[in-house]
């Protein structure tokens, strides 16, 4: 099983950059992960909102693989505990069989043919959070499953 990870727009801070850089090479001790970063389509505030969703809807659907389980990571998803998001990673292992492709929309959100493709959508909390952070918490929560589903210490439970 593979993961994908599809980000609008880069990690734009050092320490956000060494964040996910240590999360993923630790996570990529249990699964094949690549992880695409897309531009940030530009004039959302002045501009046309749901044109600028639209065409990075249209990029980000490019990169999803047809047959991939697709975790779209939305403010009205679903909220699953560590051990959940384990759990289903872990179902997913056994009997789907399918890779995961996981996405986080750019500042401005996601065009609703995501949310309509999804296999899942998944909220990392009712706070707001940047799309920098939210990558950074999405890659430690994936690992974090890793580690239940081997059991290993480092969830502490």
């Amino acid at each position: 099983m593979k993961l994908r990870l599809i980000c609008v727009g880069k990690l734009a801070e050092a320490w956000q950059r060494q964040a996910a850089d240590e999360y993923a090479g630790r996570l990529q001790r249990y699964f094949p992960l690549e992880i695409v970063e897309l531009k940030e389509e530009k004039g959302g505030r002045k501009g046309d909102v749901s044109g600028l969703l639209k065409r990075e809807g249209d990029r980000i659907l490019e990169k999803v693989p047809p047959q991939s389980f697709l975790l779209v990571l939305d403010e009205r998803g679903r909220q699953f505990g560590s051990e959940q998001l384990a759990e289903k990673l872990g179902d997913e292992m056994l009997h789907g069989g399918r890779d995961w492709c996981l996405v986080i929309g750019g500042p401005y959100g996601l065009d609703p043919r995501l949310r309509q493709r999804a296999d899942q959508l998944l909220s990392l909390s009712k706070m707001t959070f940047t799309h920098q952070m939210a990558r950074i918490f999405l890659l430690e929560q994936l690992y974090r499953s890793s580690t239940i589903l081997r059991n290993e210490p480092y969830h502490n439970r």
